[in-house]
């Protein structure tokens, strides 16, 4: 099989443009709003708190619904943190090769692309959710305009017991892109100040990781932090209170950033090499995950190795067999993001909606799937054709900048294996 040329972020960096893109990138993100969004829906029958719940959710449809529910909570964002790391250091690359360096013009530009969508989100989007919220779970029975006006001036006075305040404005599901956002800023400040560390960084992690390394010191680091670090923080979305999930999540994208890097190019032949491995100790841990109560003590152990078991499994996997273009990715590919900000609100939003039909729960929930998907992908429809005519607010939804055809088809690559 023919091999490209890893990526160099670092002072070397000094390289034509690769020659072909490894697309399994964009397949991995597709499929993990994928998974998002049947989570997202899943979430208003299981007994765990979130913004609304069915009117069909009972204790035994919970039952049966939280296994499948966990089968995909402990890796499912770590993925996209590793993800988003790796194709960052991609979007440097891509930089350095056609401008010579990353420039001081590219972190507005990543702020462009993740800020702009997360303030239309807590403006336009994100209020609904909470609108549903509290008329459901504190009793309100003003107006949309009424909870808009508490909404923006910070009201903090939707209480309840066993729920906590509500905190307003919010993100909710948004909170993905203020982190993703920090650990890039701070990225950009590791090169600038140090460009050299990166080099050393991938040398060393490659050799960490060498053979069963490759699945054990990363799964020590997140059963380490979930012992000592959660029972402390808890996981609250919030950043500036989030110690632990940093902690999850900044190593998981530093781990994706240096995935990108040419010496650790070695890695992915063992990525793909151990991914039957990594696939069986996951299901095996999400068997115990569903088996142990979950007050346990040990219980973290096979929720950290699926934590990252699965990550390393999707990875080889996605290596192996998703390395492909074609129309379906270009498209899938161009709405993931205004998908994402869409989402949770069309969900939302659909459960208050078929509150009074009653329906079996089965036939609710699929009549969610499909509403969120469609809604969601006509959120996007309509946004890319509005941003046709006033180009300055496709960024606000999350659509890429317009550019010229010759640069959008820049080649971008990481480590490839035979």
């Amino acid at each position: 099989m023919k091999t490209t040329p890893p990526l160099s972020i670092g002072p070397a960096a000094e390289q034509p443009p690769p020659a072909r893109r490894d697309f399994f990138i964009d397949w991995l993100r597709i499929i993990a709003l994928g998974l998002l969004i049947l989570y997202h829906v899943g979430m208003a029958y299981v007994s765990w708190g979130w913004h609304v719940k069915s009117a069909a959710a009972t204790p035994e449809l919970a039952a049966l619904v939280e296994p499948w529910m966990r089968l995909t909570a402990p890796w499912r964002m770590t993925l996209l943190f590793v993800v988003s790391g790796l194709a960052t250091a991609l979007m440097l690359h891509r930089r350095r090769a056609t401008q010579g360096s990353a420039g001081r013009g590219w972190l507005g530009q990543r702020a462009r692309r993740l800020l702009l969508p997360l303030l239309t989100g807590m403006v336009l989007i994100v209020p609904v959710q909470s609108y549903f919220e509290v008329r459901q779970f504190h009793g309100f029975a003003g107006s949309s305009l009424d909870f808009l006006r508490l909404y923006f001036s910070g009201y903090g006075g939707f209480c309840a017991p066993q729920r906590g305040c509500l905190v307003l404005p919010t993100w909710n599901h948004l909170w993905f892109l203020p982190y993703l956002f920090a650990y890039t800023a701070l990225l950009a400040l590791v090169l600038r100040r140090w460009p050299a560390v990166i080099d050393r960084a991938a040398a060393r992690l490659t050799a960490l990781l060498a053979g069963a390394g490759l699945l054990l010191w990363p799964l020590a680091w997140f059963a380490l932090t979930r012992a000592t670090l959660k029972p402390l923080f808890g996981e609250t979305h919030a950043f500036v209170d989030d110690l632990f999930l940093h902690t999850q999540y900044a190593l998981a994208f530093a781990l994706g950033v240096l995935l990108a890097h040419p010496a650790a190019a070695p890695l992915w032949p063992r990525l793909q090499a151990m991914r039957h491995l990594a696939l069986a100790l996951a299901l095996l841990a999400w068997a115990l995950v569903v088996v142990t109560a979950p007050g346990a003590t040990w219980r973290l152990l096979p929720w950290s190795v699926m934590q990252w078991c699965a990550v390393v499994a999707a990875l080889g996997y996605a290596k192996r067999h998703l390395q492909r273009d074609g129309a379906a990715r270009r498209a899938l590919s161009a709405a993931v993001f205004p998908v994402y900000l869409f989402h949770q609100t069309v969900t939302v939003a659909a459960v208050a909606w078929l509150a009074p039909w009653q329906l079996p729960a089965a036939a609710e929930a699929a009549l969610l799937v499909a509403s969120t998907f469609g809604l969601s992908w006509a959120g996007y429809e309509g946004v890319r054709r509005l941003a046709r005519r006033v180009p300055a607010l496709g960024p606000w939804f999350g659509l890429a900048d317009a550019a010229p055809r010759p640069q959008r088809r820049a080649a971008i690559t990481a480590p490839s294996s035979a």
